[in-house]
């Protein structure tokens, strides 16, 4: 059963749950404001860390991409940037919690300010599941906190993709899921930034469905030519999980 613990956050004693996706799995506590989702858990099982030695989740909330990455690489040392301290917090508490403190790093600090905090060209692979709302689109919520989380209010598509290839070894891979009506956008940016995309995924809900997600990966200069992977089904038409779903979630 998922164990309770109390945490002090700024004075206060918070009770918080570490949960877990499958039986076994790492465990994670996560705070109001920084919930995860369906979007989390595919980035952290599509991205391609085979030969990867270093990897930095930007944007990493409480860490449970991180946590994921750890637990299908042994070998992987994960390096989470978080820019609201609770969430940050949060992260290093859930990496301590699963034993993983010599195999992670987490960093309280801004993606945009990314040149004087960690060197150039430092990982194999950088991943993040970034805000998916412009300012300008009216979707962004008024608590500021979720803002931040959701909406391009600290760091926009451009700083992303800026940070992204500072901080990518040249060949090294970037992975980000984002909305599929702003994908022009993300290989705009990601290619004004020397990162070419490689291959993509769409998600659906269900066959009929239109995409809801869009999984990508890049190549830090890499060559032109993206692969077009099979479409990502969630759910059956009778509402069930896809097997994919299953083995993704280990049910």
């Amino acid at each position: 059963m998922p164990s309770v613990f109390f945490r002090r956050w700024k004075g206060e004693v918070l009770v918080a749950q570490f949960d877990y996706l499958w039986q076994g799995g790492p465990e994670f506590a996560q705070s109001e404001h920084f919930r995860f989702g369906t979007d989390s858990v595919l980035l952290g099982n599509y991205v391609n860390l085979t030969g990867a030695k270093r990897a930095i989740d930007l944007g990493c909330a409480s860490g449970v991409i991180s946590l994921l990455m750890l637990s299908r690489n042994e070998t992987l040392h994960v390096t989470g940037l978080e820019i609201n301290e609770e969430a940050a917090a949060l992260a290093g508490e859930n990496m301590a919690h699963n034993g993983l403190n010599q195999r992670s790093t987490i960093l309280c600090g801004d993606i945009c300010k990314v040149r004087g905090m960690l060197p150039a060209g430092a990982f194999d692979v950088v991943v993040s599941n970034p805000p998916y709302y412009a300012v300008t689109t009216g979707d962004v919520s008024p608590d500021a906190a979720r803002a931040k989380a959701r909406g391009e209010v600290a760091c926009t598509l451009d700083d992303l993709c800026a940070a992204a290839a500072y901080l990518c070894r040249w060949d090294g891979k970037f992975a980000v899921v984002y909305r599929p009506d702003r994908l022009p956008e993300l290989f705009e940016a990601m290619k004004r930034h020397g990162i070419e995309p490689k291959r993509m995924r769409i998600v659906c809900h269900t066959v009929s469905s239109l995409p809801s997600l869009v999984l990508v990966e890049g190549r830090r200069g890499g060559k032109p030519g993206l692969k077009f992977e099979k479409v990502l089904l969630l759910k059956n038409p009778d509402g069930s999980d896809t097997e994919e779903i299953k083995a993704i979630y280990h049910r």
